[in-house]
Order: structure tokens, then sequence, then C-alpha cells
């Protein structure tokens, strides 16, 4: 979409959907002639597994594949937002990546302002965040969850739209996927990269945010969301509130009158009239307090009066209940991404078919599943990377670039690689980073911050195993005509084929979580 010669602060833009109408106005924002320095744009699809129809049936308006070589969808299987935003993100070479939801409206000519914000801000900066309106009716009071998302305007790093730099996202490891919903991800990101020295800012650009029509019990639902906070209580400390510009909530509040509820009903099954008739009016009057604080502000309809009464006393209790399954569920937190794993899979006769000493692009032919193999580990939230043996480079022949020509190629039939390692030496050269030796595996773990023991290394002969376990991570052979008996007897993992090395790879890794 780069037209030639435009000097640009290029960046990725990263759509997560769930098959929102809305979607086709967004992409409408790249459809119009080509933008500078906007390379690409990545529509995740985190509908849940089992919606096979095609994005473009659940959204018409979307472009018929290949109909824009800049734009390409992904699927992450409902895995999450901060899941799919990484998936996105993992297909981005663009100095920057930037990150816009399927419900917003971008303001006219929006791509071109984030392009100037790019370019505008200092060397230090490592992220820079859209503004955002949150448009409110002008006939009437916004109710209780119109008001909610019109805080959306205000809040801090939020991805409605939200671009960092690609180095320092990496760095930062990406969105946390233990946050399941599009909730505190994007703080505890902002979070990450700000304890590095980075600053984050806000650049001119604008989206518009519609308020979305919500079932009743939305404000019930979002008190889901008080799990998340207890989440990043034990990855950030007590004050992350304050370094966040977070509001500070009302979970204590919740949890008082919660407990004089709870303390009320026992002690009416008690007998003990006296106690129960306080607890139970204290517990009326803190949900008095929360119902007229959510009440007056609002539209002070009927239908809206009812609501109000019915969600404010379960309100406390659920949010108390969330807060506490939180505390629970996330006491021993490790700090992302250390949950996240690596697979590094041989190059020739694992993903493509092997060509002696290749160094002809056109010649790369992925071995049958390996396209589907590959997006399932990045779907699943694993880092991928390559590892190749490349001898023809140290006996003569073949080129260096020749072999990076190569790579590039597999890339572009089975998407970017997090990290690629390549040892070009011959075997008598006697270097340290060629199969069975560790170190390719070693720096790739290094790259990554990724533990050895959290790497599992897939190839078809015995030293892409041996280099594993030297290494102190997992390997698992998938032999071929080339490998040999002794190799498969040797080796502890052994799977007929990618597809099956791979369940065995998303299931060691669900069983770690």
């Amino acid at each position: 979409m780069t037209p030639a010669g435009v000097v640009t602060a290029d960046t990725t833009v990263v759509v997560p959907t769930i098959g929102r109408p809305s979607l086709a106005r967004v992409l409408a924002t790249f459809l119009a002639p080509a933008h500078p320095g906007v390379a690409a744009v990545v529509v995740v699809d985190d509908r849940p597994a089992d919606d096979e129809r095609p994005l473009q049936e659940v959204v018409p308006a979307l472009p018929p594949d290949g109909s824009r070589p800049w734009l390409s969808v992904v699927r992450s299987y409902g895995r999450g937002p901060a899941a799919a935003r990484n998936l996105g993100a993992a297909r981005a070479r663009t100095p920057w990546i930037s990150f816009l939801d399927d419900d917003v409206e971008p303001e006219p000519g929006w791509a071109a302002h984030l392009v100037r914000d790019l370019q505008s801000v200092a060397p230090d900066v490592a992220g820079t965040q859209g503004r955002v309106e949150v448009p409110l009716p002008a006939d009437r009071r916004p109710d209780d969850f119109a008001r909610a998302t019109a805080g959306l305007a205000t809040a801090r790093w939020i991805t409605a739209d939200m671009s960092y730099r690609r180095a320092a996202f990496v760095a930062a490891g990406g969105f946390d996927e233990r946050f399941p919903r599009a909730y505190r991800e994007d703080a505890d990101l902002a979070l990450r990269v700000a304890a590095t020295g980075a600053r984050l800012v806000r650049g001119r650009r604008l989206v518009v945010h519609p308020v979305r029509a919500e079932r009743a019990g939305v404000s019930v639902r979002a008190q889901r969301g008080n799990a998340d906070d207890r989440l990043m209580r034990a990855l950030h400390g007590r004050d992350w509130r304050t370094r966040a510009e977070a509001p500070p909530g009302r979970l204590r509040r919740h949890a008082a009158v919660t407990a004089l509820g709870a303390a009320g009903v026992t002690a009416l099954v008690a007998r003990r009239p006296w106690i129960a008739s306080a607890a139970l009016g204290g517990w009326a009057a803190g949900t008095a307090e929360l119902f007229l604080a959510r009440w007056l502000p609002g539209s002070r309809s009927r239908a809206e009066t009812v609501r109000m009464l019915m969600t404010s006393a379960v309100i406390p209790p659920a949010a108390t209940w969330h807060a506490a399954r939180g505390a629970v569920l996330h006491r021993r937190e490790e700090p992302w991404p250390s949950h996240r794993w690596l697979v590094l899979l041989d190059r020739d006769g694992t993903l493509v078919r092997d060509v002696p000493y290749n160094g002809d692009p056109e010649k790369v032919e992925p071995v049958e599943g390996a396209e589907q193999a590959v997006a399932r580990l990045r779907g699943a939230g694993a880092y991928v990377g390559l590892l190749t043996n490349q001898s023809g480079v140290g006996r003569g022949f073949l080129e260096r670039e020749q072999v990076d020509a190569v790579n590039r190629r597999v890339e572009e039939l089975l998407g970017p690689f997090d990290v690629t390692k390549v040892c070009p030496h011959a075997p008598e050269d006697g270097c340290a980073c060629r199969k069975p030796a560790p170190r390719m595996v070693l720096e790739a773990c290094a790259t990554l911050d990724v533990p050895p023991e959290r790497c599992v290394v897939i190839g078809d002969i015995g030293a892409d195993v041996e280099a594993a376990r030297a290494a102190g991570a997992r390997g698992i052979l998938v032999p071929n005509d080339v490998t040999r008996p002794e190799e498969v007897a040797a080796a502890t993992f052994v799977r007929p084929d990618l597809s099956s090395a791979v369940d065995a790879v998303v299931l060691w890794a669900e069983r770690r979580r």
C-alpha cells in the first residue's frame, strides 16, 4: 500500500473481530486509494472453532480473499482478544503495529493521521494512543451501559486505537493471554512497556466508539472483570491502578454490602433478630446507595428503574465472587510471557520437501498439512521458529543470500516466524551451532525470553531431537524416507506426521497452563 519512494513510518494494522457487521466500516478506511505508511492490514477472526463459515459469509462487505494483496485474514478460534492481537502482530514485519477494534468508526483520513502520529514521536516513545469519542444520546440521559462505554474516551492505552513499536511489543512479549476478555490486557501491556523506561503518548488521530445495543444484565456480566483486576494486582502490585491511571472501582463497598447481606441471612437462620435487622439494614442501605449512584445520572425511565433495582442487588455479590475467584486463580502468577511456548521447526524434510542444497525459492513446496499445523501453533499462542542446517553455504554450493531467499519463500507460504536460526557451516568446520549442537536452540530461546524447558523442537532426523535434548528442550521426531531406523529407536517422542506432532505440543501446553 506504500507508494515507491515515499519515506514513511510503516505500520501493520491488526483488527481482531468476532464477526460484527461494523468490521466492514473499519476496513472501508483502507479500501480507498493507497495510504502511505500502512503496509498491511491483518484481520484476526476470533469466532469460536465450531463456527466454520468463511468470514466473508458473516460480514458480506468484506473483500474476497486475494482481492487486496495487503489485506489478510487469519483465525484465532475464539481464544480472546489478547491472543487474537498477538496472532495478528506475529504477521507484522513493520516498525510499528497498530491495533483497532472492530466496532469503532475511524475518522475520515484516519490512516494518514495515524502515519503522521507515528512519524512525529520521539525515539524514546514506544506507543501512541489515538483519541476516542463516545457519542451519547442528545435527547435523553444516557443509560448505565452508555455511561460505562463513555469511560473509553478517557481510558489510557486502550486498544480501540493503539500503536506500539514492534521492537517494544516483541520485547514485552505481546498481550498477556491470561486476560480472557477485552479488559485490563491493554493496561497490563502498557505497564510492562513503560517499565522499560519507554514513554507512551497520545496522538491526534480520532476514532468514534458508538454505544452498542446490549442485552439486559450486561452490568452484572461486567463484574467478571474483577477477576482480571486480581490478576493485575498479582502481576503489578497494589498500586497498579495509580500507575495505569485506572479508576478506583467499588470492590470494597461491594464486598462490605455482600458481607452484610450474608451476615443478615445467617443471623435470621440462627434466630438472632437484632443482629439480622442491623445487618440487613446495612445491606439495604448499601444496595440503595449503589442504585441511586447508577439511577440518578440515567434516563430514570420505568424500564431503567426496574433494571437498576434488580441489578444493584446482584452486582455486589457478583463482583465479590469474581474477585475472590480471581484471587485464588491468580495467587501464584508469573510475569508474562513465561507461559508461552516456543516451537522450533526444522525446515527441509519437516516443513518443506527436502531439495538438496536448494537455493531456488521456486522449488519450495510445503509438506502436506504444514500450513494448517503452523497456523494451529500460532492460534494456540505459541511462538513459532525456524531452524535449519545449511552446509551448502560452508561447502561453497550456495550463497547465504540464496538461503535467505528460500527462507523468505517459506514465510510467504506458511506465515512469518518469530525467530529464524541458520547454521551456514559444513560439518567439518566444527561449529557450535550446527545441529545436533544446541546453540541455535538456546539462541532462539534467548531471543524470545522462553526457558528451554518450554521449548519443543520438531524435526525429521536424529540431529534435530539431539539438539533439543542438549539444550534442555523437548524433541519430537517426525520420520520420513531419510530418517534412519536407529534415529527412530533413540527418539523419546515419535509422531507419524507434522499434524500429530503439533497435537502433542498443544496438549502439553494445555497441561502446563
